[in-house]
């Protein structure tokens, strides 16, 4: 069975999410990202999961030092991507912004890499990891400027691309 790692990035409010939704109606699709653990330990200091300029900045502190300290999230992605070969997922979509992360990603577990844009959404700059998102050379990227079904066709072509194969929904 094919399999993909595909390292999804924009900025904040692009249908990241949303896009990876639409490709699990045609493949099974895992979703991760680099933050998720972030965004507990953030949590159990009382955040409610507000994601205002000042929340984002925070999360994005916390990464860094649990990636200087601690070489989180490459540990966690890891684990995850070892779990993914094993598993009947056909593609492991992982949330990463960082340039330097991605291209790690990208060197350690041949990864794809797919930046999603809006322009109607404006690029966030309140911290490193959100002001960098265009600062890596993508193998994809999809413009996000029209409905959900203008979508939801980008969705099912890509996955198309990536198996060389007509989708049907599942």
């Amino acid at each position: 069975m094919k399999k993909y790692i595909v390292i999804i990035n924009g900025s904040g409010g692009t249908g990241k999410d949303q896009f990876c939704a639409l490709c699990a109606s045609y493949v099974k699709c895992k979703v991760v990202s680099t933050v998720d653990k972030v965004k507990e330990a953030y949590s159990l200091l009382g955040w409610n999961g507000d994601k205002s300029e000042q929340h984002r900045k925070a999360l994005s502190d916390i990464k860094d030092i649990g990636t200087k300290n601690l070489d989180h999230p490459f540990t966690y992605i890891s684990k995850i991507v070892e779990k993914f070969r094993t598993k009947d997922d056909q593609i492991l979509f992982i949330h990463s912004r960082e340039p330097e992360e991605i291209a790690r990603f990208v060197k350690e577990f041949d990864c794809i890499t797919l930046l999603i844009i809006n322009p109607n959404i404006e690029n966030i700059k309140s911290n490193h990891a959100d002001a960098n998102v265009f600062d890596y050379k993508y193998d994809y990227k999809i413009y996000n400027d029209g409905s959900v079904e203008d979508l939801k066709l980008k969705a099912k072509q890509f996955i198309e691309r990536l198996f060389n194969e007509v989708c049907n929904k599942r």
